[in-house]
């Protein structure tokens, strides 16, 4: 069922600021469970429990993506990176142009190695490249749809690799997404200690923005972000694929409360969920709570991170999702 939903949840475009798609396919999911709010900056809201705002969960919609800046005289396609791409990750790749009727094909193409006679293979810029969807001019490429401020993703491929790992694009944070979707659905019938907010959250690729505005509003005793932990490499120790769920310790964006980690790690221990401790880059949206909560970053670990095959492990999934409950019912 995880396989499931993970693949349904990645196909949906959306990238910050254009997370409607995405929203949409959450609320499906919940609403058979629990009613749900969407806020002013987009944000979807369920709220468990009564009482005093115990803790908040937040799972980001958003993806990285292009953002479509104008339309040349050639029909090509000029854009903007939005959130953390490398540039070597756009030469020669299909995407997705969702324009306000619907979807196109494009592609950034890449000079042939017979063409290339300076013989270099540097790293070309975002800047010097351009979308191709098949138009021959402005106007053509106007005629299928394309508006500036449409937007691309990579186009998605889903793989299940020897039956223990998916891999695909925007597993960052989708996977997010179903673990807070699970955990709800298995919480909504329990009676909770206090009142629990789980959160979708808008535009963290750009800066924690839908977290920001939520930091704004609320003041919970703890808040987790539900996000990846960028693995594995020099910075992230003996963090592995496959040996469970995450506390994200330490990133560049927090050292997140020591307590809390200390509790949620009793309480892994007492419910025999796998689970490890890491360092890693980045940023998440419970950072933000810093200074009015305790705050803390649960995570699963994430092989090539921001690129098209992002790749976890469905048994570190499963134990994230158990964590999530233990730590509601138990905190």
């Amino acid at each position: 069922m995880l396989v499931d939903e993970l693949r349904e949840i990645t196909r949906v475009p959306g990238i910050s600021g254009y997370e409607e798609k995405v929203r949409e396919k959450i609320a499906e999911w919940v609403e058979p469970y629990a009613d749900y709010t969407v806020d002013t900056i987009g944000n979807l809201l369920v709220e468990l429990g009564e009482g005093e705002l115990k803790g908040i969960f937040m799972a980001h919609m958003d993806e990285i993506g292009l953002l479509v800046t104008g339309i040349r005289p050639d029909g090509k396609l000029t854009f903007r990176k939005i959130g953390g791409i490398d540039d070597r990750l756009l030469y020669g790749r299909h995407l997705d142009v969702i324009t306000e009727s619907g979807r196109l094909d494009g592609v950034i193409g890449a000079l042939p190695v017979h063409l290339n006679l300076e013989r270099k293979f540097d790293t070309v810029p975002w800047s010097k490249l351009a979308i191709d969807i098949g138009a021959e001019s402005r106007e053509e490429a106007e005629e299928l749809g394309v508006k500036v401020l449409d937007y691309a993703v990579f186009k998605k491929h889903f793989a299940v690799l020897n039956g223990r790992y998916v891999s695909t694009r925007s597993l960052d944070d989708r996977f997010g997404v179903v673990a807070l979707v699970e955990a709800i659905k298995d919480l909504v019938d329990h009676d909770l200690d206090g009142r629990f907010i789980f959160a979708f959250t808008v535009q963290e690729e750009i800066g924690l923005k839908g977290a920001r505005f939520l930091a704004e509003r609320y003041t919970p005793r703890y808040a987790f972000a539900v996000d990846s932990f960028a693995c594995c490499g020099e910075l992230t120790g003996n963090v592995r694929p496959g040996g469970g769920a995450v506390i994200r310790a330490v990133d560049n964006s927090a050292i997140y409360t020591r307590r809390l980690a200390r509790k949620v790690a009793e309480i892994a221990s007492r419910n025999e969920i796998p689970l490890q401790i890491g360092v890693t880059g980045g940023g998440t949206d419970a950072s933000v709570f810093q200074g009015k909560s305790e705050v803390l970053a649960l995570s699963v670990p994430i092989r090539y991170l921001h690129s098209e095959v992002e790749t976890l492990h469905l048994g570190d999934l499963e134990a994230l999702i158990k964590l999530i409950e233990a730590i509601a019912f138990e905190l």
